[in-house]
């Protein structure tokens, strides 16, 4: 008979040694899975990476300011996501055991992690409001001068219909909304925290929260609003827990599945390897 050479590291099923349905099943929809995973971390590397070009041409920032660019969170997932994804994608086409181990070594790994971070922020509740409330201040601090941390505030304020952290007035941490800066912004909000920022329903006023810190509640309420951003993503959390918690649940099961799929294909190439 003739000898037919073994690679430790990478081992194919020999034609002669049929592949049951359950072992097609197990190549194909591994493969498949994780080449639409691959896929969607290109997608989310290439936003990133746009965003960073984009940034970089628009404020002609100098390079050096990339390393703190919350576009950089893109790249970085998009790129992990896209390099564990690839390996589990020609691990399971090529049959590939190194690949296959990596991959579900790295998947263990993932799934570790979630689970203690859920464990931890549900034991850290308290704690995750203050960093909450400190990123937040952070970010109106920084309005004027981060495009990201603009949109990102703006996006909460207007979805959530809230201004500040805790209240309007939080507003007077921004060094061009203090009401000791000069400039008709002194003493107001952005626009997102107005209740009509439109006037007429067509035009954009984004000079509606002018002067709005020197309102009181009462005459305030009708022109932005009153309540902060943190009270607001408590209740749409508290409103969407069910939803979260069921997304939570089908991440983690669909990971546990991918894994347990690597695992038995690795078991049956290790079982033709042997019988070869």
């Amino acid at each position: 008979d003739e000898e037919i050479p073994r690679n430790p590291a990478f081992t194919r099923i020999h034609p002669r040694y049929r592949y049951s349905l359950m072992d097609y099943l197990l190549k194909y929809l591994l493969f498949l899975c994780n080449l639409l995973f691959t896929v969607l971390g290109l997608v989310v590397l290439g936003l990133g990476m746009w965003g960073l070009i984009s940034k970089e041409s628009f404020e002609q920032e100098k390079i050096s300011s990339i390393g703190t660019d919350p576009m950089l969170i893109l790249v970085t997932l998009g790129l992990l996501l896209t390099m564990l994804c690839l390996s589990g994608c020609v691990g399971a086409l090529r049959e590939n055991c190194c690949l296959l181990k990596l991959f579900s070594a790295a998947v263990l790994v993932l799934i570790t992690v979630q689970v203690l971070f859920a464990i931890l922020a549900y034991s850290m509740q308290d704690q995750i409001g203050g960093y909450l409330r400190s990123g937040m201040l952070a970010a109106m601090a920084g309005y004027q001068d981060d495009l990201d941390l603009r949109f990102i505030t703006d996006e909460i304020q207007s979805n959530l219909q809230c201004c500040g952290a805790d209240n309007y007035r939080d507003w007077e941490i921004n060094i061009y909304y203090n009401c000791s800066a000069p400039g008709v912004l002194a003493c107001g909000v952005p626009a997102t925290c107005c209740v009509d920022p439109l006037e007429n329903g067509t035009v954009w006023n984004s000079q509606c929260g002018v002067g709005a810190q020197l309102l009181d509640e009462f005459t305030a309420q009708s022109v932005i609003f009153l309540g902060g951003c943190l009270g607001g993503i408590s209740r749409w959390i508290e409103q969407h827990e069910g939803l979260i918690g069921t997304v939570a649940v089908v991440a983690i099961g669909v990971q546990i599945m991918t894994l347990f799929i690597t695992t038995r294909l690795l078991e049956s190439i290790q079982w033709h390897k042997v019988n070869i």
